[in-house]
């Protein structure tokens, strides 16, 4: 077990140094912004959606490695997704992340599910879950964790 441990933390380490689909990109019609005042977290979720799926996903903010690498894998894991199977996807990920219950398989984003053990860092791991959340919405108001 540890072995998979020190795999999923090297997954998260890597998706902190080098986060995937950083940046603001060209043709989003769909942002939204999150705070997590607790720990000072800041994500700018963008999407390019057509036709009710989303076609590009990207990031740009701030925080610690857990909420960097959340956000990372989960534009990764939202390109090509329809609006309907990211708002699956959302609630998926935050039942593994609160111990909610079963959850679908989630592939790669399974290596946040460590996350549960400590409760005051699942803040960091759905911020950019719920800041999507609100960009599938339409915006608004900033989207905070508490």
């Amino acid at each position: 077990m540890s072995d998979l441990r020190e795999l999923y933390q090297e997954v998260i380490f890597d998706h902190n140094r080098h986060p995937r689909n950083f940046g603001r990109p060209r043709g989003a019609n769909r942002s939204a912004h999150g705070y997590n005042p607790l720990c000072g977290d800041k994500v700018t979720i963008y999407l390019r959606v057509e036709d009710g799926v989303i076609r590009d996903a990207a990031f740009e903010g701030s925080g610690c490695a857990i909420s960097t690498a959340s956000a990372s894998l989960m534009t990764e894991a939202l390109k090509g997704k329809t609006e309907a199977e990211a708002s699956r996807l959302f609630e998926g990920f935050h039942d593994m992340v609160t111990g909610a219950g079963a959850h679908a398989e989630l592939g790669k984003l399974e290596v946040l599910g460590g996350v549960r053990e400590f409760p005051m860092r699942v803040k960091c791991a759905t911020l950019a879950w719920h800041t999507l959340s609100a960009a599938l919405k339409g915006g608004g108001e900033p989207v905070t964790t508490e």
